[in-house]
């Protein structure tokens, strides 16, 4: 007898409809699984049959052949025990076919036939063929996110049987109303942005970087303060809208991380790999499982990425086109998968090896180790930083004096009232306007126009310069309040918050 059973299959963080055959016929007892499963696919013939007997149920001494359609897509995981174990059943009679008309089937199962949650749920059920969705009781919350579907939660295999044998209804689990969240509950150890001592420059360069998404270059002796005010960017970021939570959610399920009780992440997500991460686990990728790296798990939120320039340069590299595009496209033998990748990029680095950047009395590096150092980082990645802010040591008065500065609330307000302009502009942020918009959309005044004409014929800026400056005097502009036109003093800042880099790495980035 033939059985088909809807369900689905991940591939990077987008889900693939998957027909599950499975064909009971007379023969030698045997058990196949073809159309392309990886070995934790395959292996679902030890934890179906161990699942079955544990639940009670028989298990058919007959040639099962079971068959992932397409069989041209590569199946990923054990996502797929649970439709094989209903299909057997449907196959050998156990259950009858109306009973699961219209409905697909999701999950892992465990040698004592209970459910478990897999990797990638909302992808998986935002791409099923089917009216409704059984999943583990672990998923549901996760599940219902995606409207057009109803989705159902069961604890055990033993417990979908009994539901579609009639003898039980599904577990009557409330829906989750998700919970505003406090600014500051990023999930990534938020700092407070008053507990930065002096740094006054560099504080307004953050408030930037938050109210118009744009890249922030942090450089400076250690103990100067550079990871406390990345980490309080993520703390003046608004909460994320509808399709930033859905996009977001989506990535952090596919790559197994945990989610909120809501299953809905509502802030922006904030990841700080270590510099000796590989490229794999920065880009994404793999062999037969493609999953998101971190770029990808900082959609819509911050990348964080401390000590710069002891990233291996060849790695650094390959961040250029995602941070251009918003997305990577990922290439291997058997497949290939564009992973989304739009993020504010907030880097910090020493100046030197030793990170006293040439002080006298303090440096221990040559000019010649200096300068290896700082060519680790390239013109082309430096170009693509809107933002280049030396940053100091404070002195002992600011340290120990009173007043401190504002608080991140404050700045969260000014940060979201700026980011709602660019919204009404019809972008997410100021750094995503379009070039052949910026005419329309950032109107330079006359005195602006002329500051910038002046710094493009001194070969100051480059072309992708100039458009970024225009972005952040935009963003500028809007946390001043003072229009659509923008004005010489907010280029003239604009300028100025780019031209670290002339100070730190000689002139190498326009």
């Amino acid at each position: 007898m033939l059985a088909s059973v809807p369900a689905a299959t991940l591939l990077g963080v987008e889900g693939r409809p998957v027909a599950v055959e499975v064909h009971v016929s007379a023969g030698l007892p045997g058990f196949a699984i073809v159309g392309l499963p990886d070995a934790a696919c395959r292996e679902a013939r030890d934890r179906v049959r161990a699942a079955l007997l544990s639940s009670g149920l028989a298990w058919p001494l007959q040639r099962v052949t079971v068959n992932l359609a397409p069989s041209g897509i590569r199946k990923a995981g054990a996502g797929l025990d649970l439709a094989i174990a209903v299909g057997l059943l449907l196959a050998t009679g156990a259950i009858e076919p109306k009973a699961t008309s219209g409905c697909a089937f999701l999950g892992e199962l465990g040698l004592d036939g209970s459910l478990r949650i897999v990797p990638g749920m909302l992808a998986l059920v935002d791409s099923v063929c089917a009216e409704a969705v059984v999943v583990p009781l672990g998923s549901l919350a996760e599940a219902r996110l995606v409207p057009g579907i109803r989705a159902l939660g069961a604890r055990s295999l033993s417990e979908v049987v009994d539901v579609l044998a009639g003898h039980g209804t599904w577990p009557d689990v409330p829906v989750t109303v998700p919970v505003p969240s406090s600014p500051d509950d990023t999930g990534a150890g938020s700092v407070d942005l008053q507990s930065v001592r002096g740094q006054v420059v560099a504080r307004r360069a953050v408030e930037v970087a938050a109210a118009g998404g744009h890249h922030l270059l942090l450089a400076g002796p250690p103990g100067a303060g550079k990871t406390l005010l990345a980490r309080c960017l993520p703390g003046l970021l608004p909460p994320l809208g509808p399709i930033e939570a859905l996009e977001a959610t989506k990535v952090h399920s596919a790559a197994g991380l945990a989610l909120p009780s809501s299953g809905l992440l509502e802030r922006p997500p904030f990841r700080a790999p270590h510099h000796s991460s590989s490229a794999v686990a920065l880009l994404g990728g793999g062999t037969s499982c493609m999953r998101p790296g971190e770029i990808s798990l900082a959609t819509n939120g911050v990348l964080f990425l401390d000590e710069l320039g002891e990233f291996p340069p060849s790695l650094l590299e390959t961040l250029r086109q995602p941070l251009e595009d918003g997305s990577i496209l990922v290439a291997r033998a058997r497949a290939s998968i564009r992973l989304p990748a739009r993020f504010v990029l907030v880097a910090a680095t020493n100046p030197c090896p030793c990170g006293e950047g040439g002080r006298p009395g303090a440096c221990r590096c040559s000019p010649a180790m200096r300068e290896r150092y700082l060519r680790r980082l390239s013109a082309p990645l430096l170009d693509r930083f809107d933002l280049a802010v030396p940053v100091e040591r404070p002195g002992a008065l600011e340290l120990l004096g009173e007043p401190r500065g504002e608080c991140s609330a404050a700045v969260a307000g000014r940060v979201a009232a700026a980011r709602q302009l660019a919204r009404e502009r019809g972008v997410r942020s100021n750094a995503e306007i379009p070039s052949h918009h910026l005419d329309e959309l950032a109107p330079l005044s006359g005195p602006a126009r002329r500051l910038l004409v002046e710094r493009v014929r001194s070969g100051e800026l480059s072309a992708r310069g100039l458009d970024r400056v225009r972005r952040v005097a935009r963003t500028l502009a809007d946390l001043d309040g003072t229009g659509e036109v923008v004005g010489a003093e907010h280029t003239a800042v604009a300028l100025e918050l780019r031209s670290g880099r002339e100070v730190l790495f000689g002139g190498r980035a326009a």
